[in-house]
């Protein structure tokens, strides 16, 4: 999107700049005067599109909830605002690299934004969609699931954000003899392309890699997240959900 509004205010800047090599033919007072009102408009537009695209992509970002993955704490359609500048900047307008000057690093129990890897996506790797899910293990954690108890190294995961709306517990499924082989697998993302009921509520034990992170929506039973598409290359990373400010009544600080 910053990308977007960068390009069509660049567009405006060069029509702002092509009727100042003009101007001069513009002679009569109601033609200068016409002349003025819209080089002021389009004046506005280049500045404020420019502008626009700078602070989206260094500082804050609007996002839309668009799915019930985090219920109850976000819900489809809340609007918020994401820090994107808490994690580090990134070269601009390239919406894949390496992130400097981070105020901190990524946390157990921060709410991410994300671009989606490809491997949610089927391997479509021109396709950009951004996620919204909560982080639940960071690289050389231990991460499992039983019964859909959340397990990271070793210690039980219990939090009052979580929701289960599927009381049906899956059995466990043992899709890989060879440990290293299910960690291989989940690494590339190929739990993707099995029935979610062979890794919803039973999963792992895995260990999230370095430079990756494990994304887990509040919604266990209903979120799309890291036990399928695998873990979370730092590349990705967005940033982290700031404020909540639509709908009004549900006005917040997301921590």
């Amino acid at each position: 999107m910053e990308l977007k509004l960068f390009l069509v205010g660049c567009i405006f800047f060069i029509v702002a700049m092509f009727m100042l090599a003009i101007k001069k033919y513009f002679k009569t007072p109601l033609s200068q005067k016409y002349f003025k009102k819209i080089y002021s408009w389009i004046g506005t537009f280049w500045s404020a599109l420019v502008m626009a695209s700078f602070v989206m992509f260094f500082f804050i970002q609007a996002f839309k909830i668009p799915s019930g993955s985090m219920r109850n704490t976000l819900l489809e359609g809340d609007h918020l605002f994401v820090n994107k500048f808490i994690y580090g900047f990134r070269v601009p307008f390239i919406s894949i690299g390496k992130r400097f000057a981070a105020l901190k690093n990524i946390e157990r129990g921060d709410i991410v934004v994300f671009q989606s890897p490809p491997e949610a996506l089927g391997g479509h790797g021109g396709i950009k969609k951004d996620y919204i899910k909560r982080c639940v293990a960071i690289a050389g954690d231990e991460v499992r699931m039983k019964d859909k108890v959340l397990f990271v190294n070793g210690m039980r995961v219990d939090s009052s954000y979580v929701i289960f709306c599927d009381p049906f517990v899956f059995q466990k499924i043992d899709l890989f003899r060879d440990m290293k082989k299910y960690q291989q697998a989940w690494e590339q993302g190929k739990f993707v392309s099995i029935p979610a009921f062979f890794v919803r509520d039973n999963f792992g034990p895995v260990i999230v890699p370095k430079g990756h992170y494990m994304m887990i929506g509040d919604n266990r039973d209903f979120s799309f997240d890291s036990r399928f598409w695998g873990p979370l290359s730092d590349k990705y990373v967005k940033g982290k959900a700031l404020f909540l400010y639509w709908p009004i009544k549900r006005w917040r600080m997301i921590l």
